[in-house]
């Protein structure tokens, strides 16, 4: 493996998603746990968690509003992962409220979910949206086993689940046998759905891999490890137009080619938990590592509209 002071190629073909001139940019470095970045090119801003200090950052990279942090919105119940939906409005995961919920054009907030069979969710992770308008999120138990990202509580759903929400509102478990389901993102025909499983523990064989599952008619089947990660655990994970997929990593950014084979990694200097792809060409990736927002011009596009 070729190993530059930011790269690390395990296969050629990285070197063409990669562009040699571009360096890793620190944007913001005052957070205690950054996470869910999420892209809005029709502001030229870029939304992230800062989970244990209840707010959600903006990043604007829009000379006409400003280059720089502002905070977007306060008490935000320990909110974490973040999407758009088909009309572009923000949906989010809180771990404090333990529910799902969208942000109208208004500012208000409607709440999507917050119960599975009459008892409360976990704390809901990360979140994405099917083209055909379900909502699709995990439900580990991160936000409860403290007082730092959420308030501590004792389960009450018996799995930890990944879950749909079709257009009608009806709440539907599609997979129930991960550890801690994580980060989880679509492939670009969205024939395929990519699942990290990060259990936090000392136990080594605990899993710290990406699972992939066909999806047909808002079901899962064919459930098989996609990669595993070297180094840490994977958390958010993001695809671009030609089905690689990013992932979050101890060390870095991990990138994987549709078939499994590690390309390569790109070194940050904290452990990851999310990124996404942004910028008005959808070749910048944001990254949310520990305490900061990272970001680094890619030579590959996001598969995910902003």
């Amino acid at each position: 493996a070729m190993t530059q002071a930011q790269y690390q190629v395990d296969d050629p073909r990285f070197l063409y998603l990669t562009v040699g001139s571009s360096r890793l940019e620190k944007l913001y470095g005052g957070c205690r746990w950054a996470e869910g970045p999420v892209w809005f090119n029709d502001l030229g801003c870029l939304l992230w968690s800062d989970i244990p200090n209840q707010r959600i950052l903006r990043y604007c990279a829009n000379p006409l509003m400003g280059d720089g942090v502002s905070v977007f919105r306060s008490q935000s119940n320990f909110a974490n992962g973040h999407t758009r939906d088909g009309q572009g409005r923000l949906v989010s995961c809180e771990h404090g409220a333990r529910r799902v919920t969208r942000t109208e054009v208004d500012g208000s907030l409607t709440v999507l979910v917050d119960r599975f069979q009459g008892k409360r969710l976990n704390s809901p992770n990360d979140v994405v949206v099917h083209s055909d308008g379900s909502i699709w999120f995990t439900d580990p138990t991160y936000g409860i086993m403290s007082d730092y990202e959420g308030y501590r509580a004792t389960p009450e759903q018996p799995v930890h689940g990944v879950y749909r929400i079709d257009l009608s509102g009806t709440v539907t478990l599609v997979a129930d046998d991960f550890a801690q389901p994580n980060g989880l993102v679509f492939s670009p025909d969205e024939s395929k759905l990519y699942i990290a499983d990060s259990a936090y523990s000392h136990d080594p064989s605990a899993p710290r891999h990406i699972r992939v599952f066909d999806v047909k008619a808002g079901k899962l089947s064919n459930a098989r490890v996609f990669a595993e990660i070297d180094a840490g655990l994977p958390d958010g994970i993001r695809l671009d137009v030609e089905g690689n997929i990013w992932s979050s990593a101890g060390d870095g950014v991990h990138c994987f080619a549709p078939d499994g084979t590690r390309l390569g990694k790109i070194f940050v200097p904290e452990t990851v938990a999310n990124l996404t792809f942004g910028g008005p060409m959808r070749n910048r990736l944001f990254i949310a590592a520990t305490s900061s927002l990272y970001s680094i011009y890619v030579a590959a596009t996001g598969a995910q509209k902003p």
